[in-house]
């Protein structure tokens, strides 16, 4: 009976990169060539900044959030966890899209107006005016949706690299004297990271192809752009064959950098 040979580098080779580069060239040479691709191209493309400020700031904001209700859902009293928990089921069994129009049209105004109930005495001493809707944009909005939405998984990814963090070393550290802030900063989060990070990025890639949905709210992202050029010129095979091109960019180009972090952290030294 023969036993199967370890694929090695050389087996591995990625191929499908080097297909996905040859298609990307092409397509960039019939850009280039054509006169009407150009033109959706030069539209289309002015999003990219929206899409990559709505994808930086959410991430960021959820990242926060979610590492914040993965230290409520671990703590010693079962009140905090109970709500953290209540929280990640809850976010995660609706989906992002009726999150996204529940704050923009339903969150939005109830923000607005407990702000001017708080600031009633101000504004009717003519100190403020009255915040409105509009006040709040849309943009923002999408954001504070996108932050909710993700958070409660990011809260899932920290968990469980911080649970996997080894318990004789925890219990070292408090030996050492180590207060509660200190084993987190210097033991648990170092070792956690390198567990952390894999699902972290798969979910930050994610972000960036779930922004197109701040479309819906007339954001001028990329896919809002190519909404707009495709109504006004019915060119809808062509529009939207770039908004793929573009995000697969985007997308292919920030897994290959984080692959390459990732393994970069698989070779550093453990703490």
């Amino acid at each position: 009976m023969s036993v199967r040979r370890q694929p090695s580098a050389s087996d591995d080779f990625p191929w499908w990169l080097v297909a996905i580069i040859a298609i990307g060239l092409v397509l960039a040479v019939l850009i280039a060539m054509n006169g009407l691709y150009t033109q959706v191209f030069n539209t289309v493309i002015k999003g990219v900044g929206m899409t990559v400020f709505v994808t930086l700031v959410a991430f960021a904001l959820a990242s926060l959030w979610g590492l914040v209700i993965a230290v409520l859902g671990m703590a010693d009293h079962i009140l905090p966890r109970q709500i953290a928990r209540f929280y990640i089921e809850t976010v995660r069994g609706i989906p992002v899209l009726v999150v996204l129009f529940f704050i923009a049209f339903v969150g939005a105004p109830a923000v607005v107006g407990a702000i001017n109930w708080m600031m009633t005495p101000l504004v009717q001493a003519g100190w403020m005016e009255a915040m409105l809707v509009r006040d709040f944009s849309l943009t923002w909005r999408a954001i504070l949706a996108l932050t909710i939405c993700y958070a409660a998984f990011i809260a899932e990814i920290f968990r469980a690299g911080i649970e996997a963090v080894d318990q004789g070393q925890i219990e070292a550290a408090k030996a050492l004297g180590l207060n509660r802030f200190q084993r987190f900063r210097l033991v648990i989060f170092p070792q956690a990271i390198r567990t952390i990070f894999p699902p972290l990025s798969n979910d930050f890639v994610s972000m960036v192809k779930d922004s197109s949905l701040v479309s819906v709210l007339g954001v001028m992202d990329i896919t809002q752009l190519g909404k707009v050029y495709a109504a006004g010129s019915f060119r809808f095979f062509e529009t939207y064959s770039i908004v793929a091109y573009i995000y697969l960019i985007l997308t292919l180009g920030l897994s290959l950098v984080l692959r390459r972090v990732e393994r970069s952290l698989r070779r550093s030294p453990r703490g």
